[in-house]
């Protein structure tokens, strides 16, 4: 079956929370899709710099004037939003889901976290106890749909106003078939992006682990590089 974006669902009137939305990922993720026209929650700890972050993304380039960008306490977000994005640090990750369970119930949960390590040599994966960081959220969310996505797409072309196509796929893993066309359509309103999905939640270690090898070609290569699935 080829892929075709116009059999995705509508989802121009889900509000997309970020959790980690003040750092690098977050910010760059709620930037396009405020750019798309979507509404978007920008969550941190600290409802004021979650509301910081929100003005300023809401200033930048291609975001329209009356874009609905807000900030908020992690749990706000989460009650709030339709489809809520884990964006934060590895090693903040279990706390922070765990912490969410309540407000998190019944919401559309995409982990887009990967558990890589720093040393001398660069980064590496780590070993997580579940199987993976996204194993690990539908372990502590299980009145969630949970899913992986996202894991791959460079920080830096999101937050960069002059690049307006980001050309590559984003893998998504879930046990929830409903929610690939959910997330593909959340992918899709960035331009360029394709959601594909790539197995279940157990096939989710190798994709998050791939972004150590990602970071070694962007340093070789002085790159952004993403992944492009060929034949669909």
């Amino acid at each position: 079956m080829a892929y075709d974006a116009t059999t995705l669902p509508d989802i121009s009137g889900l509000t997309v929370g970020i959790i980690g939305g003040t750092g690098d990922q977050g910010r760059g993720l709620a930037y396009r899709f405020a750019r798309a026209g979507q509404t978007v929650l920008i969550g941190s700890r600290a409802a004021d710099r979650a509301a910081e972050a929100a003005a300023e993304i809401a200033a930048l380039p291609g975001v329209p004037a009356d874009a609905p960008v807000s900030g908020a306490g992690n749990d706000e977000v989460a009650r709030r939003s339709d489809v809520v994005i884990v964006a934060v640090p590895w090693d903040g990750h279990e706390a922070t889901v765990a912490a969410l369970a309540g407000p998190l119930a019944g919401k559309i949960v995409v982990d887009c976290v990967n558990p890589l390590g720093f040393d001398k040599q660069g980064p590496y994966a780590l070993t997580v106890a579940e199987g993976s960081a996204v194993q690990q959220a539908a372990a502590l969310l299980p009145d969630s749909r949970v899913c992986a996505a996202f894991n791959h797409v460079s920080a830096p072309l999101l937050a960069d106003p002059e690049v307006d196509r980001i050309d590559l796929d984003v893998l998504i893993c879930t046990e929830d078939r409903e929610l690939v066309g959910v997330v593909a359509a959340l992918a899709a309103r960035i331009p360029g992006m394709r959601g594909i999905y790539a197995g279940r939640l157990r096939n989710a270690h190798q994709i998050e682990a791939f972004t150590a090898n990602l970071i070694a070609i962007n340093k070789r290569y002085k790159a952004h590089a993403g992944i492009r699935v060929t034949d669909l």
